[in-house]
């Protein structure tokens, strides 16, 4: 059940990147200068209010169809209430994993977001301790080096 290994604690950047208005369909088009639209924090953008955010890392296939990949990297919130259908890092029995919350009645549901892996009911006797709600992902797309 291990899908999550737990990278550290977020901090704040000062760091703003340019972002552009420019559109960019899946062609060629190079963003130009007067397209700047304004600078914009990744703190911004991604919501981010450090301590109360730090990086998960997903390990394995369970998550595909919520858009969740093997080795992405996962910003989460512990300063957020875990709801219904949020997709949470939850500890069952000591064992961590990311997973879509249910709660169906009284009863709780670990999802995967992928039809090969079967749904864990969490049943009387299981230690259920949700580590906070998933709010970003990040998946590097070129390798550096």
């Amino acid at each position: 059940m291990n899908t999550a290994i737990i990278l550290g604690p977020l901090g704040q950047s000062s760091t703003e990147l340019p972002f552009y208005s420019y559109r960019v369909p899946a062609g060629f088009p190079s963003p130009a200068q007067d397209h700047m639209e304004q600078a914009l924090s990744l703190d911004e953008l991604l919501d981010i209010h450090a301590p109360h955010m730090y990086l998960v890392r997903a390990i394995g296939s369970s998550m595909i169809q919520a858009g969740i990949f093997d080795g992405d990297i996962l910003v989460v919130s512990r300063g957020r209430t875990a709801a219904h259908n949020d997709i949470v890092i939850a500890a069952v029995n000591g064992e961590t994993c990311v997973k879509r919350l249910s709660k169906q009645g009284e009863s709780v549901v670990l999802l995967s977001e992928n039809t090969k892996f079967p749904p864990r009911y969490i049943m009387e006797g299981d230690e259920l301790m949700i580590w906070g709600v998933v709010v970003a992902s990040l998946r590097r797309h070129a390798v550096h080096g």
